[in-house]
């Protein structure tokens, strides 16, 4: 009997390279999202030295316009924060996405996973079969010579 050969063995070989490409994307928009939280937090740091900086500056009585300054940068940071934050948002849409395409393709090669094994399952019962098929014929034909 020839070798078992599993007859979707090219589909189950490209979904599974699928998967892994899925799985990679997946893996890049996480970083993604760690790289924009790390800058987030940053910037959360920067407003709070800045911060705690004009304050002192207040407390020893700066000029206005060096007031005014520092303020705009801090607003500045501010703003730049709430578009880090908005942006981690739509990170965190896209890996949602993301990881709905990551099951699909997961539920896809496991499907496939199944129909190899029920296809091993009847390679190896019709290998049985026909293992006692000559077993039967080599007992009959001993018995047939051993008549003789």
């Amino acid at each position: 009997m020839k070798k078992f050969q599993f007859t979707l063995q090219k589909l189950m070989d490209f979904r599974e390279q699928e998967l892994d490409r899925q799985k990679n994307t997946l893996s890049a928009l996480r970083g993604e999202l760690v790289k924009i939280e790390e800058a987030t937090a940053d910037l959360r740091r920067k407003v709070y030295a800045e911060s705690t900086e004009l304050e002192r500056v207040c407390a020893q009585g700066a000029q206005a316009y060096e007031i005014s300054v520092r303020k705009r940068y801090i607003v500045t940071l501010q703003q730049e924060i709430h578009q880090k934050e908005a942006q981690a948002v739509q990170k965190k849409a896209e890996i949602e996405a993301q990881l709905g395409v990551v099951v699909e393709a997961t539920k896809d090669v496991k499907t496939l996973e199944k129909l190899e094994e029920k296809q091993l399952e009847e390679y190896k019962a019709l290998e049985t079969k026909e293992n006692e098929q000559f077993i039967e014929e080599f007992v009959s034909n001993a018995s047939v010579r051993g008549g003789q």
